[in-house]
């Protein structure tokens, strides 16, 4: 079975941090030049499931709030990205929040692809406030002999 991403739960705890500190307007934790900018551009990343069947992978990814103009799903080197924005709804003159726990802003996710995956056959379907990506499986590239003359 191949993965489509990989986990790093040291990640995920700094990145937690980070959206923390820049909530409450902290100085930022990291330092230096680093590959890790996915939280830096993104306010919240929406939860999701991948499955594996025979044919196809699947990513449910729950985006409730969300018009599906507002969801944009790329393909590059390998990589399927998913992204997009929850607006927030600002308050008019007669009426006040009075609890707001929903995240609002922009989204990203990122996966990298299986070499089994074409990436020319990906499907997305989007209702109730789900996004289904459908990844075909492909024959993976099998290697190929090139004959050497010697002169």
């Amino acid at each position: 079975m191949s993965n489509l991403t990989r986990w790093n739960p040291i990640n995920e705890f700094e990145d937690l941090l980070e959206r923390y500190n820049r909530h409450f307007g902290l100085p930022s934790t990291r330092s230096g030049n680093e590959n890790r900018d996915l939280f830096r551009r993104s306010d919240w990343a929406p939860a999701v499931d991948i499955r594996e069947t025979a044919e196809a992978f699947e990513i449910h990814a729950e985006l409730p709030g969300i018009q599906k103009e507002d969801v944009k799903v790329t393909v590059h080197d390998g990589v399927l990205t998913l992204q997009g924005e929850r607006k927030k709804q600002e308050e008019s003159g007669d009426e006040k929040n009075h609890r707001v726990e929903r995240v609002y802003g922009s989204f990203m996710r990122r996966f990298t692809l299986p070499d089994n995956v074409s990436e020319n056959d990906i499907n997305a379907a989007f209702k109730d406030g789900v996004l289904v990506l459908t990844l075909k499986k492909v024959e993976p590239a099998q290697p190929r002999s090139i004959e050497v003359e010697v002169h």
